[in-house]
């Protein structure tokens, strides 16, 4: 027991440094005098390794050029318009004024991400925008990666070309098979799966094989096909695949009802996909799942992944920037949904002003409040929690608060779920099955890079 007096000296940082009392302090762990010599200097070099992706400030940026799409998928995560709905084009002013805001972040690395909608259908501004960032590069000397988040339908040689030019990795949305893809994914020709497979095809000979990604949204038809999928994307050459399960935002909350399913259906659906993919390694074939990927990264390696939805602090307007199609600025890809669906109370501000405003705004407060996993309720006693992260949109969305509860939270018992499962399988995995997972933890055998972690995030 300390005496208050005696806890007040403390605090302030007035006991004297040959006080019995700060040696005991010292000995539990309590207080550091000197970190350089203290026993906890090693866990404390860890802890740097792991939150580093602090130092640089965001290195994800987002430009959404439209939100015109030919598809009508019910699960849309955006409030997608029609192809012929250019007022939902960004402009010539909102686009200048967003590349000045993108170098007025310190980040020496900056990836670079077009999204819609469909990019593809304002291409003019993608090619305007990059032009645009590579001229005001060449005196501000960041590392860029450009990267276009599309259907890949309707690629033109023009275009091809100009991706080509600027080293573009191309992310696309495969589901599946084409029984699932076109169901999951309509368009009014019912052609959908052959026009992606086709653009996939175009931009893999354009750009390399390794330039082209996928990811696939899983509906509750998916959850009982993990094996026809992952086939699906060995079929097709794939190394990778995400398994990504449905979003509370746009349409997809709307077709909750008919599209979703719970944390526990997911869960069995993940591992059966876990073992099937195992196997699929063991006959010889690599491929990973991205989010095991990076779960397992963080089990077993020491370095932080940066991740933006397991980023604590959060890796909302601290790992992401996203500039909309009207000028306004949103800290996640989240943030920007909720405001399509009417509540904008994540928005940053406008291309117009200065990053220092936005990071003064109202919003970041709050996610500043509830971003830091290591002090939230539940999580703090969390065994994963060195691992995990904050999300605070995410329970905005599903539980109306910031915090949220975290027992009954979706996230919670998806991320505590998918750990525990990794964690198990590797416990009793034999030699051959233990060395497939530590490939997908440290990345050998695998074709995609970190980055492509962060587009998925996004």
């Amino acid at each position: 027991m300390m005496r208050r007096d005696v806890f007040e000296r403390f605090i302030h940082h007035a006991l004297d440094v040959y006080d019995p009392l700060l040696a005991n302090l010292q000995a539990r762990h309590l207080a550091v005098v000197d970190p350089k010599r203290s026993s906890l200097a090693p866990l404390l070099s860890q802890y740097r390794t792991r939150k580093s992706y602090l130092l640089s400030g965001p290195a994800l940026h987002i430009f959404v050029v439209s939100l015109r799409c030919h598809h009508t998928c019910n699960y849309c995560q955006v409030s997608r318009q029609q192809t012929s709905a250019t007022a939902f084009d960004v402009d010539g002013d909102s686009a200048r004024l967003a590349v000045d805001r993108l170098f007025e972040w310190p980040s020496r690395e900056l990836t670079i991400e077009f999204q819609g909608g469909e990019p593809l259908l304002n291409f003019g501004q993608v090619r305007a925008i990059t032009e645009r960032i590579v001229a005001r590069n060449a005196f501000e000397n960041r590392a860029l990666r450009f990267v276009l988040a599309s259907t890949l339908h309707d690629l033109t040689d023009a275009q091809l070309a100009f991706l080509q030019e600027h080293r573009f990795k191309l992310s696309t949305s495969l589901d599946g098979p084409e029984w699932l893809h076109n169901a999951n994914r309509p368009r009014p020709e019912r052609d959908s799966y052959r026009r992606t497979v086709e653009g996939m095809a175009r931009g893999r000979k354009a750009l390399g094989d390794d330039a082209v990604s996928a990811l696939t949204t899983l509906t509750k038809r998916s959850l009982e096909a993990p094996e026809v999928i992952i086939d699906e994307y060995r079929k097709l050459g794939l190394h990778s695949i995400s398994l990504r399960p449905l979003s509370p935002y746009g349409f997809a909350a709307k077709t909750r009802e008919r599209n979703g399913y719970g944390t526990a259906a997911f869960l069995a659906f993940y591992g059966r996909a876990l073992e099937h993919l195992i196997a699929v390694n063991r006959s010889g074939y690599g491929m990973d799942e991205t989010f095991a990927s990076l779960l397992l990264s963080q089990l077993l390696g020491p370095f932080g992944h940066g991740y933006v939805d397991l980023r604590s602090p959060t890796g909302a307007g601290f790992g992401a920037v996203i500039y909309d199609y009207d000028g306004l600025v949103y800290p996640s890809d989240e943030a920007r949904m909720l405001a399509a669906m009417g509540d904008a109370s994540f928005s940053l501000g406008h291309v117009g002003q200065p990053v220092s405003e936005w990071l003064a705004s109202p919003a970041m407060e709050r996610l500043m409040a509830a971003g830091v996993a290591e002090s939230l309720p539940t999580c703090s006693d969390c065994a994963y929690v060195p691992m995990c992260g904050a999300d605070p949109i995410e329970h905005y969305a599903r539980q109306g608060d910031t915090i949220g509860h975290r027992p009954t939270s979706d996230f919670c018992r998806r991320q505590m779920g998918t750990f525990d499962l990794l964690l198990q399988r590797y416990e009793t995995a034999s030699t051959a099955d233990r060395r497939v997972l530590e490939g997908w933890a440290f990345g050998a055998g695998t074709t995609h890079s970190a980055e492509d972690e962060l587009d998925a995030a996004a």
